[in-house]
């Protein structure tokens, strides 16, 4: 998770390069906002999320897992980063559209073939 200008958790993003399909992006923006790889899976969620009263910017939220190490560098788009369990999601300031992302994309880990429940 990121921590933003405006003291939220924040799933890495952004918008769209022309010509970028939604996991390039995803994984150019996970490469640029803490400097990991990742390879994009499955679509999880799409939403109108409202940022600030009267803006409002369209979250596509996909599974992703790690590709490489992870060794987390902060880039000066965010103030912090950090891991934080699922189960407790709801003790950060985390918008709600995020949090039900983040459990879908647990939830569908924890059940997905050949994995132990």
């Amino acid at each position: 998770m990121l921590k933003n200008e405006r003291d939220e958790w924040e799933l890495p993003g952004g918008r769209i390069d022309p010509g970028e399909s939604h996991a390039q992006t995803l994984s150019r923006e996970f490469n640029e906002e803490l400097a990991i790889s990742v390879q994009v899976s499955a679509l999880i969620d799409s939403y109108v999320f409202e940022v600030i009263p009267g803006r409002h910017v369209e979250i596509i939220t996909y599974g992703c897992t790690l590709s490489g190490a992870f060794a987390p560098k902060l880039s000066d788009e965010h103030k912090e980063h950090c891991l934080w369990r699922v189960d407790r999601l709801s003790e950060i300031n985390l918008p709600v559209g995020y949090r039900r992302s983040v459990e879908r994309w647990a939830g569908a880990v924890q059940t997905a073939p050949g994995q132990d429940s």
